[in-house]
């Protein structure tokens, strides 16, 4: 999705990919996925960025985000895996046991770029 703002222009697409801490699952059923998609939706919404496709695995988040080039990347992640760890852990506290030393993510992420063009366009 290409967005004209005054002075540019941008197409800022990321593949994000995250895992639970010691690969445990935790979204293992119908019910805890939708609410780490609440969490993550509320999240995005709340700081400017579009969720356009969203998977949430029992041990992993993919997700496919959109947001404006003011925010760094790594600003976007923090945020996403920082505030889901509270909003999750004050509405399932029961999962700390599964989770030594009370994080829910791992620290590492994989984050990908989407574009329109190929290398051999630019």
């Amino acid at each position: 999705m290409i967005v004209h703002e005054r002075g540019y222009v941008y197409n800022f697409n990321f593949h994000l990919v995250w895992v639970t801490k010691y690969r445990r699952p935790i979204s293992v059923n119908p019910k805890l996925v939708r609410d780490m998609k609440d969490a993550l939706s509320y999240l995005a919404n709340e700081h400017d960025i579009e969720i356009q496709k969203m998977e949430v695995m029992p041990d992993h988040v993919h997700l496919l985000v959109f947001f404006k080039p003011k925010y760094a990347s790594s600003e976007i992640v923090q945020t996403l895996k920082g505030s889901s760890a509270k909003l999750w852990f004050t509405a399932h506290p029961e999962t700390k046991k599964l989770l030594w030393g009370g994080h829910l993510w791992s620290p590492s992420y994989y984050i990908g770029t989407l574009g329109e063009m190929s290398k051999s366009v630019v």
